[in-house]
């Protein structure tokens, strides 16, 4: 066993990257995020690992060191949030489509107008970009799902960005057990096999033009290029799993692969969520246990790829979901409410769908708002009657 140290979020994701015996850090400081690379800074300076920090002058040259480091073989990380990760968008579509395995933290921020407090449309904004995403709920779950990110990443070549709510993680202090370095040495070995890499003797050109194909079959194509990619994204649950098992074998605990259950064995109405607010939603699932009502709750650990088919699975067995997003897109909804209807069309028995939008630029959210939501899809089960399947939740007034 290791030791047991009481930390920071953001100085368990530079511990994070630390043992995973990272080469380059490439960074750029954004609130709330700024203390992670100010702490791998330190630990770099300090000779408590052996790696390159280099200190750019935006995000956007933030994931451009990346790139070129991690094409030449390195192990790299960088963090950011907000506005931040918005400058970084160019990027992230070259990052995945040159399927460099890079890992990136992201300190969810609220984006304009300004609001330095939580909400989800910073990285949901990015879902489309090829990045595997995790939302973690504990200071642990960042540690060990950046961990595991590695393993995944190298094995997928795709790149994942692991999400932490800010302030409520970020500068929240909790117990954080770290392992032996020999053990994340075993579990993320350095000789993992690329199919890209930069090398002197053996010069080639990468991530350039890339046409539709018609010039004939021996040219790069576009298009097979985003199909292999998007091939290897719906592989990640599988190799997720594989990666949970391996981990909860060597260092003793699991993660149900990309999707988390609670109570859900006997459950009627389950309530969906990401990142902190799932933590809250368990403690709601208790108290309304205990007056007997039959709910449950699953936590959204992975949100891209979206784990459509173990939603199905427990939608098979339930009878209403109340879907809670930190986050909105205008005129559609909640990502998280719209792909599980998505993920759910069709099916014979079909369960009823709401979804509540809440907690935006750091509205907080309690245990009691939970509860309260899912006493308002029971009663919608009950009564039958579907006025709106959207609702906005705890809204200080009505816009008329």
């Amino acid at each position: 066993m290791g030791r047991t140290i009481v930390t920071t979020g953001n100085y368990t994701a530079a511990e994070a990257a630390k043992y995973s015996r990272v080469q380059v850090v490439a960074a750029y400081p954004i609130t709330p995020q700024t203390t992670i690379v100010e702490r791998l800074a330190k630990i770099i300076e300090d000779g408590e690992l052996k790696a390159k920090y280099v200190r750019v002058e935006s995000e956007h040259s933030a994931m451009a060191a990346c790139i070129g480091a991690s094409a030449a073989g390195a192990r790299t990380f960088t963090a950011t949030s907000s506005h931040g990760l918005l400058y970084m968008h160019e990027m992230l579509h070259w990052t995945s489509m040159m399927r460099l395995p890079i890992v990136m933290c992201v300190v969810n921020r609220a984006l304009g107008p300004w609001n330095i407090h939580v909400d989800h449309n910073d990285s949901i904004s990015q879902r489309d970009t090829g990045w595997i995403q995790f939302y973690v709920e504990d200071n642990q779950e960042i540690f060990d799902t950046t961990i595991q990110a590695y393993r995944i990443s190298e094995e997928s070549l795709l790149p994942s960005m692991i999400c932490m709510d800010g302030f409520i993680l970020s500068h929240t202090a909790q117990p954080l057990e770290l392992p032996k370095q020999e053990d994340v040495d075993d579990f993320i070995p350095h000789d993992f096999n690329r199919h890209l890499l930069l090398d002197v003797d053996n010069p080639m050109t990468i991530g350039s033009l890339n046409m539709d194909g018609s010039e004939g079959e021996d040219v790069p194509s576009y298009m097979e290029h985003r199909y292999f990619a998007h091939k290897s994204m719906e592989g990640v649950s599988t190799a997720l799993k594989r990666a949970d098992e391996d981990f909860k074998r060597k260092f003793g605990r699991s993660y149900s692969g990309s999707l988390q259950e609670y109570r859900c064995d006997d459950a009627e109405v389950v309530m969906v969520s990401m990142g902190t607010l799932a933590a809250q939603a368990r403690m709601a699932v208790d108290e309304l246990r205990n007056n007997g009502y039959k709910v449950g709750s699953v936590k959204l650990r992975v949100f891209r790829p979206f784990p459509s088919e173990e939603l199905r699975e427990l939608g098979e067995r339930v009878r209403a979901f109340a879907v809670l997003d930190r986050n909105i897109s205008y005129g559609s909804g909640g990502a998280a409410f719209t792909e599980t209807k998505a993920a759910l069309y069709g099916m014979k028995q079909q369960p009823l769908v709401l979804g509540f939008i809440a907690g935006l630029g750091g509205r907080d959210i309690t245990p009691v708002h939970q509860k309260t939501i899912l006493e308002e899809t029971v009663r919608t089960l009950e009564h039958g009657e579907v006025k709106q399947e959207e609702r906005w939740f705890d809204l200080k007034k009505e816009v008329q």
